[in-house]
């Protein structure tokens, strides 16, 4: 998490995803004095390649699985866990990762999960099994976590001017929008001329420069008083997802109704409540109840999670239609995916620019989900013998409009008017919700596409084209599947979100609420001294600035510039 300097004339958060990542502000630093100005924008190169090295992994690895599927000779029911495993360890360790950034020297924790990551990459990178993979890809993740509000939390501390924060963060916004297309390309061209194993060997590259200028340019800081770390709640969070992924994915080999798989959903579930109950009873919880039982950020969480679902899906199971079905190359695919990404940066920043404060969240987000909904019904379509411009490219150019119209008013509605304490967790949670959404969603829609796949096969084994025809099927139907859970999301955008009308009354509300707060106690007795007012919290406003990796600054701002929407 970011440390925040409340004697700084703003407060700036940052949080990112591909599909995301994240930093948030709890804990003031001192001891760090602000670094002469040519050593900042040296510091602030570091930071943009250690965020580029985690951006790129969301999704350069995606373009190289078909590749190593085949080199280690693993089934399709597994291929998931490749994607899966570094989105579950990422997401569910997050919070930890920020606290760790909190309580410790963040210089040393950068840089420790600089090198864990790069260490991470090079057992995934040398993997002889499945199973050696999916583990390096896990820890990737976990240090992943580490690392990500880390680079961020050295940012805002390094840069305290408000003019050249809005720079150094309008460079680290456009590394973090311009990754995630990097990385499908970087991918296609070391898969296809060198080998899918560079896919991570890359990273080591990446560490060593960052490794060496943080040594060299980013000074130590250590917190006043260092905040405690919630261990219950965070085993109970993680042993409970990983048991409901788990019992997704084993559902593929033996059924929704077997006795290992019913067993995995019910201890995640019970664990997943256990958390709830540490929570509200910890002094200190990972995770304070009142920021998601706020109706409009939990209508915001919800719609986050469900996109993470869609968009996860589309990626793993284009990826393979494309490459496995169509024959194309790595690089090949990586290039037609660069429209969607597009898309998503332009309709992201016309609706929280535009949008947001001229029609409110609730309809831009319905919006974007029956736009999504309608690009997953549009895929559903595709066959063997589809083409690439006719059956392909207008769905994601569809998706990635709707994608952009529900990140950008939900980051912004789901980080708006927090309270200072819980800023930091209520910009995790945001990005937690995608990661967790991508991993649940990508381990129980493959089993849907792997079940219709075989049930296809059964029936139609004779025909030559039989193996082609049935992953197609079963590509569709997890479309239909995300299309399905997307107008689900419509309908609960409806019911959760307030209209622009109802945020301005509730925005308004907060801000009287807040000023009278703040207004100086009465006057005291004569002799008696006169305490002083308490200083006005601010208010928060988000920004997005790249939300195909759904990265929007979050910062205060004055109290006369705190005015409800109109």
């Amino acid at each position: 998490m970011l440390a925040l300097d409340p004697g700084a004339p703003e407060v700036v958060i940052r949080r990112t995803g591909i599909i995301g990542f994240m930093s948030a502000a709890t804990t003031p630093v001192t001891g760090r004095v602000a670094a002469p100005g040519d050593r900042r924008w040296l510091v602030l190169i570091v930071v943009a390649v250690a965020q580029l090295m985690v951006v790129l992994d969301s999704t350069i690895v995606n373009i190289a699985l078909p590749s190593a599927q085949r080199a280690l000779g693993f089934p399709n029911s597994d291929r998931q866990w490749v994607v899966t495993a570094y989105a579950l360890a990422f997401g569910s360790l997050l919070l930890v990762g920020g606290r760790l950034g909190d309580m410790f020297n963040r210089e040393r924790v950068f840089i420790a999960g600089l090198i864990g990551f790069a260490v991470a990459s090079a057992i995934g990178g040398a993997s002889v099994s499945f199973a050696m993979l999916v583990a390096a890809r896990a820890l990737q993740g976990a240090f992943g976590a580490v690392l990500a509000p880390a680079a961020l939390g050295t940012l805002v501390s390094t840069f305290r001017e408000p003019r050249e924060r809005g720079r150094a963060f309008g460079v680290f916004g456009s590394v973090a929008a311009g990754g995630g297309g990097v990385g499908l390309i970087l991918g296609g061209l070391l898969t296809q001329y060198l080998s899918w194993r560079w896919t991570l060997y890359v990273n080591l590259l990446f560490a060593a420069i960052a490794v060496a200028g943080a040594v060299a340019w980013i000074q130590p800081s250590r917190p006043d008083v260092r905040p405690r770390m919630d261990w219950r709640g965070a085993v109970l969070a993680c042993a409970g997802l990983f048991l409901i992924v788990y019992g997704c994915s084993h559902a593929e080999t033996a059924g929704w109704t077997a006795a290992v798989t019913i067993a995995c959903l019910a201890a995640g579930v019970v664990l997943l409540a256990g958390f709830v109950v540490a929570e509200q009873r910890s002094s200190h919880p990972l995770l304070p109840l009142r920021v998601i039982l706020d109706r409009t950020r939990g209508g915001s969480y919800v719609a986050v999670f469900i996109t993470g679902v869609a968009i996860f899906a589309t990626f793993l199971f284009l990826t393979y239609y494309l490459q496995v079905v169509k024959r194309e190359s790595p690089l090949a695919t990586g290039l037609m995916f660069l429209p969607m990404i597009g898309c998503i940066l332009i309709s992201s920043n016309l609706s929280s620019v535009v949008g947001l404060a001229r029609f409110g969240p609730r309809v831009l987000i319905a919006i974007g989900m029956l736009l999504g909904a309608g690009g997953m019904a549009y895929l559903t379509q595709v066959t063997v013998s589809s083409g690439y411009a006719s059956a392909v490219l207008p769905a994601l150019l569809i998706l990635g409009l709707g994608f952009g119209m529900i990140f950008a008013p939900a980051i912004n509605t789901a980080t708006f008017g927090v309270a200072r304490q819980d800023s930091g967790v209520a910009s995790a949670l945001v990005n937690t919700m995608q990661q967790v959404g991508g991993s649940i969603g990508t381990s129980a829609i493959s089993t849907i596409a792997l079940s219709a796949t075989a049930s296809y096969l059964i029936t139609h084994h004779a025909s030559p084209l039989a193996p082609a025809i049935a992953a197609t099927h079963g590509y569709t139907v997890a479309f239909g599947v995300s299309a399905g859970l997307l107008v689900l999301g419509f309908i609960l955008a409806i019911v959760l979100l307030p209209s622009k009308r109802r945020l301005a009354e509730l925005r308004s509300a907060a801000a009287t609420a807040e000023q009278a707060a703040a207004e100086p106690a009465p006057a005291a007795p004569a002799l008696a001294p006169s305490p002083a007012a308490p200083a006005p919290q601010p208010a928060f406003e988000a920004i997005p600035v790249a939300l195909c990796s759904c990265s929007p600054v979050v910062r205060a701002v004055p109290r006369a510039a705190a005015t409800p929407v109109r």
